[in-house]
């Protein structure tokens, strides 16, 4: 019964999740792969929802959070041919942020925070495979994730790097 509420409430208020997810994406493509993840990421857990107001509620947070999350990673990445243009001073200071970056990855973390953000910085997995991999809960990775993340600015913030 929750799935089927869920994709109900889903099929009935679709329009209205993408357009707020096209309000902070400012694409229609990526307003509609943004409801698709949304959903996706939903229907695969198992939630108690009772009522259509819950169901709507839990998909318009993770409609929103999804596009959010969506432009945090379109932001965050250089495109290759635009690093290209960046005058040789300013790649070459973004090549050492990067190797001071590196340096405290691997010295300041434990091990399995290293693996897990290697995994997930670098290798594209997602933290629920790193889960399985690592045989713990998809909670328990995704703190460890944001401990190593939160050790690594503050490091880098304090030795100003």
């Amino acid at each position: 019964m929750p799935r089927e509420l869920l994709t109900d409430t889903y099929l009935r208020l679709r329009n209205r999740f993408r357009t707020g997810a096209w309000r902070i994406l400012g694409s229609a493509e990526d307003a509609d792969d943004a409801l698709q993840e949304a959903f996706y990421k939903l229907w695969k857990r198992d939630y108690d929802i009772r009522t259509t107001a819950e169901a709507e509620a839990l998909l318009s947070t993770a409609v929103r959070n999804t596009s959010l999350d969506a432009v945090r990673r379109r932001r965050d990445k250089v495109p290759l041919d635009a690093a290209d243009r960046l005058p040789a001073e300013d790649r070459r200071d973004r090549l050492e942020q990067l190797a001071a970056v590196q340096k405290l990855i691997e010295s300041e973390l434990s091990d399995t925070q290293r693996y897990i953000m290697e995994r997930v910085e670098y290798g594209g997995i997602t933290q629920e495979q790193i889960a399985i991999e690592l045989g713990m809960q998809p909670a328990t990775v995704r703190t460890q994730l944001s401990r190593a993340r939160k050790t690594i600015r503050d490091l880098y913030k304090e030795r100003n790097l």
